[in-house]
């Protein structure tokens, strides 16, 4: 797709028709890939977008003859996965047989084909709409030339890549590769080194995950801060952690310290944390994996990459002072698609303000503290939830936790905490005394609610934004 000069708009399979429809009207994407499993969605939307094929692929699709056999058998008479396909398409085998008839017509030259396709894709080309995760509000395509992919390859190669050996490395895939994690660090990143990626279509249950790391050689994991806490309260990974295992990488939320020193203890090996995001293709920040680290930081910028901190007004603010995180480099996205409004809002004489509040020792590395709009005004204080979840995260009783501000008639806002426990027993009482002893007064929660489970994104990011709607919305019918 990118080699032939087209334009790849990534897009959760998951998704309902609903969800789906805002990225394929947006990008006026004409054809869509999609696996068989997936294909019923279709019906409900294919006629409100401009997409004029679909192809159609099989998870078995390059398997050998027999094991596809059985597998298809199993999907299709045993297990009832594989969905009848209702709108017109094309198998994706057809499709590539179809484009090499095309090149062995008389008078073609491949190479010549080739070339035309290819003489277009400047460094400055549109390669990839990535729309983002609409967290915050309504997703936006985050244009990514073939450029900006490419200098973040070598920019990330440039912080570990030295620890890759080619051809031999497994990395374990568990964030789906539409997210722009997987995509540029699973995919691109370890594709260019001949590496295997052991994918994982479903980590939930957590389980799943566990022929994975049987089965392979598992040398580098990427995730987020909940599968790892997820990965280390499972039985089986605590009392065999993977032997081969060289790094594991996190991004997408931020990693608590509490977890990253406890994976370091039981399995031997770092997580390296790091920083970015969609518009930054993704990788802004990241720690050397064979270097020092500091607790709790992401790290240093990558090579080529100039990173501020910037108050409200837009000037610098000093070390240990906390401010907006902007960037500029070569990864820095294009804009947003067909949204020059928000493009304005977002690159702003070339600095990428990332709506990230961030603090910088005097050695150059970086912290993140919160989400600017994530932020929690106590009584004119800032209260980062970033701060109060680590607090929290550090009782072994506690398995998730969450914190947003609420509405508060005396203080502006409150501090509420939602918890995940790890078994019956703790109690609110219990997390505010532990938060006494670590926290100044107008950081503790005042109210700390327990759950059986916290939203999360596909990724596993924890959705403060639906745990303040269901608030608000408890409060309103009061």
């Amino acid at each position: 797709m990118l080699k032939a000069g087209g334009v790849l708009v990534n897009t959760n399979p998951l998704y309902t028709p609903t969800e789906m429809e805002h990225p394929f009207r947006d990008s006026g994407a004409e054809v869509l890939v999609i696996v068989d499993l997936f294909a019923d969605t279709l019906d409900a939307i294919l006629s409100r977008t401009s997409i004029r094929q679909v192809v159609v692929a099989e998870v078995t699709q390059f398997f050998p003859a027999v094991p596809r056999a059985v597998v298809r058998g199993v999907m299709r008479w045993w297990n009832r996965v594989l969905p009848p396909i209702t709108v017109g398409h094309v198998r994706l085998s057809d499709a590539l047989a179809q484009g090499a008839e095309a090149l062995r017509r008389p008078g073609v030259d491949p190479a010549s084909r080739s070339a035309a396709y290819t003489a277009g894709l400047g460094h400055d080309s549109l390669a990839l709409l990535q729309y983002t995760g609409g967290t915050t509000g309504v997703s936006k395509g985050a244009m990514l030339s073939h450029g900006n992919l490419l200098d973040n390859l070598v920019q990330a190669s440039a912080m570990g890549g030295h620890l890759v050996a080619p051809g031999r490395e497994a990395v374990r895939t568990a964030l789906p590769p539409h997210h722009i994690v997987a995509f540029t660090f699973n995919l691109l990143s370890f594709y260019a080194q001949g590496a295997r990626n052991v994918l994982v279509p479903s980590p939930r249950p957590i389980q799943n995950l566990q022929r994975a790391f049987d089965n392979y050689p598992v040398t580098w994991i990427s995730g987020v801060n909940t599968l790892f806490n997820a990965l280390m309260n499972e039985v089986w990974f605590a009392a065999f952690p993977p032997k081969h295992l060289k790094a594991a990488v996190a991004g997408g939320a931020a990693l608590q310290g509490v977890v990253a020193r406890r994976w370091q203890t039981m399995t031997g090996t770092r997580i390296a944390e790091g920083y970015g995001l969609t518009e930054s293709s993704p990788v802004v920040c990241f720690n050397p994996l064979d270097g020092p680290q500091k607790a709790d930081s992401i790290g240093v910028p990558v090579p080529g990459t100039e990173v501020r901190l910037v108050d409200a007004e837009g000037r610098p603010v000093g070390p240990g002072e906390p401010g907006e995180l902007v960037v500029r480099g070569p990864q820095v996205m294009q804009g947003y698609w067909n949204r020059p409004d928000e493009t304005a809002k977002t690159v702003k004489d070339g600095w990428l303000h990332t709506g990230d509040i961030a603090v910088r020792d005097d050695d150059g590395w970086y912290r993140i503290v919160d989400r600017k709009k994530d932020m929690i005004l106590v009584s004119g204080f800032n209260v980062y939830p970033n701060e109060v979840e680590d607090a929290i995260a550090a009782l072994d009783e506690v398995l998730e936790v969450a914190v947003i501000g609420v509405p508060d008639a005396k203080t502006g806002e409150a501090v509420k905490a939602y918890v995940v426990a790890q078994q019956d027993g703790l109690t609110e009482e219990a997390v505010r005394a532990h938060c006494r002893r670590v926290l100044t007064d107008y950081k503790l929660p005042r109210t700390v609610e327990f759950r059986k489970e916290l939203p999360k994104t596909p990724i596993g990011k924890i959705l403060r934004k639906e745990l303040r709607a269901e608030h608000l919305k408890a409060s309103a019918a009061r």
